[in-house]
C-alpha cells in the first residue's frame, strides 16, 4: 500500500510566485494560506480499487428557500464598483441557497466517512478568486496540512478574515490579511475585463482546534463576500451542482457513511450506505431549510440609505448583473 504523503508549504514573510496551470493567467495577487484540520488521525492508504462501485444522488432543501442577505452598498466602501452586481436600488444580495424548481439543493458537500484506503486524491490547491466583490465558488473542500489559495481580480482592495466555527464551539479568528488591488485592471473602468497575469503570493501557516473541520472566508471590507469550505480526509467526496446532483465513483465495496453538509443549512445529515462490487447505488439526502429571521442584513425601503444622503450624485448601476 502506498501512504498518501502530505505536503508540507514552506513558512515565509516574504512573498513568492505561485503558478496555476492553464487559467492562471487569468488570476492576480494571491495570497496561499496552509489550513490544518480537526480530521481523525488514522492516516488514509492509496490501493489500487479493485470491483469499485459508484454512488449517485440527489440533495434537497427541505421547506422554503430563505431570502438572501442584503448589504446597503453606502456603508460599504467602493460602492460603485461593487455595485456592478446589484439590485438596481443600491442593495448588494448574497443567495447563500441555489436551488431548483424541484427543491434539489446545490453547493453541497456530499462525502463517505469510513473510509481509509482507496483511489487516489485527485483535488488540486483549492482556488478563491474575488471577483466583481464576491468569492467563487461560494463552497468548496480543503486538505489537512494543504493549502487554499485566494486571488485579487478586482481594482480595489480586499480584507480576508479567515476563522474557523463549528456549531458547538463557535468561531475562531485564524488570521486577518489584506489582499492588495490589481494595478493590472483600471481603476476607474467599471467596464474592465479580468485578463490578467498572476501576481505576487504569500504563505502562512494555519491551525484549526481540535474538533473543527469547517473554514471560512469573509472580507473585512465588504461583508457581503463569503467563502466556506469543509474539511476532508479522503478523496471519496463531490459538491452538488445546480440541480442537487452528485456522484462519487471508484468506491472500494464496503459499508460508509454518506454525510451532505452545506454552510447555511442544517443540521449536517448522515447515512449508512453500502457500495457492492462494480455497484451503482442511488441515495436522497435532504437539508432542513433555516426558519424565522436569521441575519439582520435584510432590504429595506428607507431614504436614509438612498444615495442621496451622501450629499452628490452617486451612480450605483449593476453592469454585471442584476440581482432578484
Amino acid at each position: 500500500m502506498k501512504r498518501e504523503k502530505e505536503i508540507g508549504l514552506p513558512v515565509t514573510g516574504h512573498a513568492s510566485r505561485v503558478t496555476r496551470p492553464g487559467a492562471v493567467r487569468a488570476a492576480l495577487l494571491g495570497l496561499i494560506l496552509m489550513v490544518g484540520t480537526a480530521l481523525p488521525s488514522a492516516a488514509y492508504d492509496v490501493v489500487e480499487v479493485r470491483n469499485g462501485g459508484a454512488i449517485t444522488g440527489t440533495v434537497t432543501l427541505e421547506g422554503p428557500v430563505p431570502a438572501p442577505k442584503g448589504f446597503n452598498l453606502l456603508t460599504f466602501p467602493d460602492p460603485q464598483y461593487c455595485g456592478r452586481i446589484s439590485n438596481g436600488n443600491g442593495w448588494r444580495l448574497l443567495h447563500e441557497f441555489t436551488v431548483d424548481a424541484a427543491g434539489r439543493l446545490g453547493d453541497v458537500v456530499v462525502m463517505l466517512e469510513g473510509v481509509e484506503t482507496g483511489k487516489p486524491f485527485s483535488l488540486s490547491v483549492p482556488h478563491v478568486e474575488a471577483r466583481d466583490c464576491r468569492f467563487l465558488p461560494f463552497v468548496t473542500v480543503v486538505r489537512d496540512g494543504h493549502a487554499i489559495e485566494v486571488v485579487n481580480m478586482d481594482p480595489v482592495m480586499h480584507d480576508i478574515q479567515a476563522y474557523e466555527t463549528s456549531t458547538n464551539l463557535g468561531a475562531r479568528v485564524l488570521f486577518n490579511s489584506p489582499l492588495a488591488m490589481n494595478f493590472q485592471h483600471k481603476r476607474g473602468d467599471l467596464h474592465a475585463i479580468h485578463d490578467h497575469q498572476p501576481g505576487k503570493s504569500m504563505l502562512g501557516p494555519i491551525d484549526l482546534s481540535k474538533g473543527r473541520r469547517t473554514f471560512v472566508m469573509q472580507c473585512g471590507f465588504h461583508a457581503f463576500m463569503q467563502s466556506w469550505a469543509l474539511a476532508i480526509d479522503n478523496p471519496y467526496y463531490a459538491i452538488t451542482d445546480a440541480s442537487g446532483q452528485f456522484t462519487l465513483t471508484g468506491v472500494p465495496p464496503g459499508t460508509y457513511r454518506l454525510v451532505a453538509w452545506h454552510p447555511q443549512a442544517g443540521p449536517m445529515v448522515a447515512q449508512m450506505i453500502t457500495v457492492k462490487p462494480n455497484g451503482t447505488m442511488t441515495a436522497s439526502l435532504s437539508l432542513k431549510a433555516p426558519v424565522g429571521r436569521r441575519t439582520v442584513h435584510q432590504v429595506v425601503e428607507n431614504p436614509r440609505f438612498g444615495p442621496g444622503v451622501l450629499g452628490y450624485p452617486l451612480e450605483i448601476v449593476p453592469l454585471v448583473e442584476r440581482q432578484r
